[in-house]
C-alpha cells in the first residue's frame, strides 16, 4: 500500500524522503510520434462513448500534436484506471481511488469526475457511475464525517496506529473542511446536468444533516469538539499541534480545519478557501433540500450557516497586506494571526473562482491572485522550465501542475491561458501525464507518475479552452519555450 508521502518508485531517485521520479534522455523537439499511453480497451476500467467522442471532437481542433496526445491520455484517465463500478442493493456503487493509492478520498474523487458530469445526460452508463460516486460517498460520509480517506472495505490501514478515533473502514482521518464540500459539489452539479435526484434519499440526507452538523461542532463556539489527530512522524504538516485539536483558536463564525486540502496540517485553523467553498456547498445543499426534498428546516439551516461563514470571512479574511493592498489571508486563528501563502491544492486562494467562491473579477481576488503569483507568496517558484505554486507538501522548488491548471482555469488573458497551456506542454517530462510535482529548473525531476486528478483536470482545462477560446488550441507549442505575459516574476 502507498500514501501521499510514499510514492510508487518508478526507477529514479530519492531524495528530502520523497520518491522522485526522473526521466532522463528526453526532448521534446526530438518527440515526432505520439502513441497512446491509455490501457489497451480490454484493460480499462469504465468506457463512455460520451467520453470517447467528446475526445474525438475535441482532438480535432487541437492544432499540436503533443498536446492533443497528451488530452487523450489525460482527460479518460480517471474512467481508465481508478473506477470500480457495480451494482449493490439494485443500486450503482463506484469506489474510485486516487492513482497510485489504493484509497478513495472524499475530494479526490469528486473532482476526478466532475469533468464528465455535463456528458452524464447522453451516457446513461457514465449517469450509472456518477450516481454510484454520490452513493459511496454518502456511505463514507455516514461512517465518518471527520475521515478525509476510505478503504473499499473494512480492510485497516496503515494509519491505524496513528492517535485518532480509526475505524477499519478509514484508509485515513485528517479533518479538512474541503472534504464535506465536494461531495455537495458533485451531488448538486449531477442534479443540475441529469435532473436525477434518486440519490437523493433517506442515507444521503442523514448525511446531509451530519454534514451540517460537523460543520457546526467545528466552528468552535462553546468547546474544541470531538475531533483531534496526531500521527508518531518526522514530518511537522503530518501531525498536528495542541495535543491534536491545532492551534487555539478564537471562535468568529468560521469553521475550523485541522487539514489543508493538502493534507497537511494548518497552521491557523481557519483556512480561507476551505471555507469560502463551505458557503457555495451549503447553499447549493439547501436549493436541493428546498426544490427537491422539501426539507426547509434542512435548506433554512444551511442557508444560516452559510450567511454566518460569509459574514465571518468578510469581517476577518480580507487583510491589508504591505505591497498588493487588501487580500485574502491564506489562514486566521480569531485572534488577529493571518498567514500570508497559497498553496497549489484545490481549494487554495488562485482557485477560489474555480469553486464559484467569487467572480475573477472580484477586485480583492485579483489583489490577491497578484500576491499568489509572485515572489512574495513563499511557495511560489519561477525556474528554468517554469514558474508556479508550489506547497509544503513536497517542498520548496516543486511546482504543481495543478496549479499551473488553476491558474489558467481562472484567468481571462488568454495569453496568459496560452503561457499555462505552454509551461504543462513542456513539463510533463516525455511522459504524457500530468503529475503532482516537478522540479522548477529539471521537469524531468517529480512526484507522483500515477495521479488521476491532476491528469482529469487538465482534461477540464483544454475543454474549457475549447469552448470558449478554440483559437489557442489552434496555436503550435511544441517548438515554442513558454514566454510569461506581462512582468516577469523575480527568481528564487
Amino acid at each position: 500500500m502507498t500514501t501521499r508521502r510514499n510514492f510508487i518508485k518508478t526507477g529514479g531517485l530519492v531524495a528530502g524522503g520523497l520518491t522522485l521520479v526522473q526521466v532522463s534522455g528526453w526532448s521534446i523537439n526530438h518527440r515526432k510520434t505520439f502513441v497512446s499511453r491509455r490501457p489497451p480497451l480490454k484493460d480499462r476500467k469504465f468506457t463512455s462513448e460520451a467520453v470517447e467522442e467528446t475526445i474525438r471532437s475535441v482532438k480535432k481542433d487541437i492544432a499540436d500534436p503533443e498536446l492533443a496526445w497528451m488530452f487523450e491520455n489525460c482527460f479518460p484517465n480517471t474512467l481508465d484506471t481508478t473506477v470500480n463500478f457495480s451494482v449493490k442493493n439494485g443500486l450503482p456503487d463506484t469506489f474510485v481511488i486516487t492513482g497510485d493509492i489504493n484509497a478513495m478520498w472524499l475530494r479526490d474523487s469528486s473532482a476526478q469526475v466532475w469533468p464528465y458530469v455535463p456528458l452524464a445526460r447522453k451516457d446513461n452508463k457514465l449517469k450509472d457511475l456518477l450516481q454510484g460516486v454520490i452513493r459511496r460517498q454518502t456511505k463514507c460520509i455516514l461512517i465518518d464525517p471527520y475521515a478525509n480517506a476510505f478503504n473499499k472495505g473494512p480492510t485497516g490501514s496503515e494509519w491505524d496506529k496513528d492517535l485518532t478515533k480509526m475505524k477499519p473502514e478509514l484508509h485515513e482521518r485528517k479533518w479538512e473542511v474541503d472534504s464535506l464540500c465536494y461531495p455537495i459539489r458533485l451531488a448538486h452539479g449531477y442534479w443540475k446536468s441529469t435532473g436525477d435526484a434518486s440519490f437523493m434519499d433517506d442515507n444521503w440526507l442523514k448525511a446531509m444533516h451530519l454534514v451540517i452538523q460537523t460543520f457546526r461542532v467545528q466552528q468552535r463556539k462553546k468547546n474544541r469538539g470531538p475531533y483531534s489527530f496526531m500521527r508518531v512522524t518526522a514530518r511537522q504538516t503530518d501531525t498536528v499541534a495542541g495535543m491534536g485539536y491545532g492551534n487555539p483558536w478564537q471562535p468568529n463564525g468560521m469553521i475550523c480545519s485541522v487539514f489543508r486540502p493538502s493534507d497537511d496540517a494548518t497552521i491557523y485553523l481557519g483556512y480561507v478557501p476551505s471555507n469560502f467553498f463551505a458557503v457555495v456547498s451549503l447553499r447549493q445543499l439547501a436549493e436541493m433540500a428546498d426544490t427537491v426534498l422539501r426539507e426547509k428546516e434542512l435548506a433554512a439551516s444551511a442557508r444560516n450557516l452559510a450567511d454566518e461563514v460569509e459574514t465571518a470571512l468578510l469581517k476577518y479574511a480580507i487583510v491589508p497586506h504591505l505591497h498588493y493592498g487588501k487580500i485574502y489571508s491564506f489562514e486566521l486563528d480569531g485572534y488577529g494571526n493571518q498567514l500570508f501563502m497559497d498553496d497549489a491544492n484545490i481549494p487554495g486562494l488562485l482557485s477560489m473562482p474555480y469553486l464559484g467562491s467569487m467572480p475573477v473579477s472580484d477586485p480583492v481576488y485579483q489583489n490577491t491572485r497578484k500576491f499568489v503569483l509572485d515572489k512574495d507568496n513563499p511557495y511560489f517558484f519561477r525556474g528554468k522550465a517554469a514558474e508556479g505554486i508550489g506547497g509544503p507538501h513536497v517542498g520548496l522548488d516543486m511546482i504543481w501542475p495543478m496549479g499551473i491548471i488553476s491558474r489558467a482555469l481562472t484567468s481571462n488573458d488568454e495569453h496568459e491561458i496560452a503561457y499555462c497551456l505552454n509551461m504543462l506542454l513542456h513539463t510533463h517530462a516525455g511522459t504524457g501525464f500530468m503529475h503532482e510535482s516537478f522540479n522548477k529548473d529539471n521537469p524531468a525531476h517529480f512526484t507522483r507518475k500515477w495521479f488521476a486528478w491532476a491528469n482529469t483536470l487538465f482534461g477540464e482545462l483544454i475543454l474549457k479552452i475549447h469552448r470558449e477560446r478554440p483559437e489557442i488550441l489552434r496555436s503550435a507549442f511544441a517548438d515554442s519555450s513558454p514566454t510569461p505575459p506581462g512582468r516577469l516574476c523575480q527568481s528564487r
